[in-house]
């Protein structure tokens, strides 16, 4: 079974990332940055996790408030660098763990906390400043990451009592994983700092200690204050810090503190924490019967003919073909696609069952291989065939078949203005 192996606390602040690219490590203004993180160094060398559970929130860089999720659980293969307005920094692509992230899903919604899911997206200075110092990354990543996206910056965001209570369920969902992981649990943000406004460069160091005191050794404290209240306590930015207490709510009630670091250079305090367990956790029932409940609302399914739930493994494993298909409602790429698709394929990376299976229009084909429906119809609509034909081609009738099967013989599509569909 997966295990969770401790928590780290850890700022995100893009200092701590540019300290490193520009080499200050002997710097005496930065010098104290890297000291803080070499116990974390450490510590993740001698425990070897598999996979850090990485807790941050974006900057307005890859998730935008078009749409803006409280709790965003990344479910892809791969995480690159983000680029925040002057490149990319140098690092490599960073693994996912899609399997344990697909049953991390699994077990928070059935303790209804409801999730966004997301892949195919780079993570700013938020995931990859802090990570950059903690793990070697000169040749690849020692391991993998489950990153989740706590929306903290549009207002209403989740409460500290629910980021806590979040934590705990995240527990018992990584420790039923039927796989031998180690898991580390990592929480970034804050602490006291405010970027904005008339109150920009506010800090509170006492606020930052009696934090980190309550964190470690009364969480539940934490978890009454509002979010105004941390606002007043440590800036308004400064209370993107609730996410560390679904670090700290994975751990269990009593935890050791292992090591501590606080320096404050400029506008926001670069402090590092280590936590481990120091009191059992007894689970309220065993892992056979938590996978049961949790599974429970798809069980049975497997049993019902011609059907294909979209599931997290079906949207990873299609997602490169998703997305071309996606990208059919742009008028400027349906032009070029049914001008000469084969160079599109090429530029979206599709493998060659992949463009097969779009050439062919093999309708059946591409629900079985992972498209969802509502992308086949988009690219009925563009090639000019009804929702009509592609139901029959799914079921293997002609469209005469089907349609005797219907209570009026109609046609229709998502076809807007200008199309052309068969008849």
């Amino acid at each position: 079974m997966a295990r969770i192996v401790g928590g780290i606390g850890s700022s995100h602040t893009p200092t701590i990332g540019f300290a490193l690219d520009a080499k200050k490590q002997a710097d005496p203004v930065w010098a104290p940055i890297f000291e803080g993180y070499k116990p974390v160094q450490r510590w993740l060398r001698e425990k070897r996790p598999d996979v850090l559970f990485f807790i941050y929130n974006d900057h307005v860089t890859s998730f935008f408030f078009d749409h803006y999720s409280h709790f965003a659980l990344g479910v892809g293969a791969e995480y690159a660098v983000a680029d925040e307005g002057g490149g990319p920094r140098n690092l490599p692509p960073v693994k996912g763990h899609p399997a344990l992230a697909r049953h991390i899903a699994t077990a928070l919604t059935a303790d209804e906390f409801d999730l966004s899911y997301f892949q195919g997206k780079a993570l700013d200075h938020g995931c990859f400043s802090p990570l950059s110092v903690m793990w070697p990354h000169e040749c690849g990543w020692p391991g993998a990451i489950v990153p989740l996206q706590v929306g903290v910056l549009e207002f209403p965001i989740p409460t500290a009592r629910r980021c806590f209570r979040l934590g705990r369920s995240l527990r018992r969902a990584i420790e039923s994983y039927p796989e031998d992981l180690e898991v580390a649990i990592v929480a970034t943000g804050g602490l006291a700092h405010q970027v904005h406004g008339e109150r920009a460069g506010f800090n509170n160091t006492p606020w930052d200690q009696e934090f980190l005191d309550l964190l470690e050794r009364q969480p539940e404290e934490l978890c009454g204050l509002t979010i105004a209240q941390y606002a007043e306590r440590g800036g308004l930015e400064g209370a993107e810090v609730i996410m560390w207490l679904i670090m700290r709510g994975a751990l269990a009630p009593k935890v050791r503190k292992l090591h501590s670091a606080y320096y404050l250079p400029s506008m926001t305090p670069i402090v590092t924490v280590i936590y481990e367990d120091d009191s059992p956790v007894t689970a309220a029932e065993s892992d056979a019967d938590f996978r049961a409940r949790i599974g429970r609302e798809l069980a049975g399914v497997e049993r019902l003919p011609g059907t294909y739930p979209f599931t997290l493994d079906r949207s990873v494993k299609a997602y490169r073909l998703n997305h071309f298909l996606h990208r059919l409602i742009e008028p400027e790429f349906r032009r070029r696609f049914l001008a000469e698709p084969e160079p599109m394929f090429a530029e979206a990376g599709l493998t060659q069952e992949e463009r097969d299976l779009v050439r062919r229009r093999d309708w059946r084909a591409l629900i079985h291989y992972g498209v969802i429906f509502f992308l086949l119809e988009k690219l009925a609509a563009v090639v000019g065939v009804t929702n009509l034909h592609v139901y029959a081609a799914m079921r293997g009738q002609s469209l005469e078949e089907f349609q005797k099967t219907r209570n009026a013989q109609v046609l229709y599509s998502v076809a807007g203005q200008g199309a052309h569909l068969k008849q």
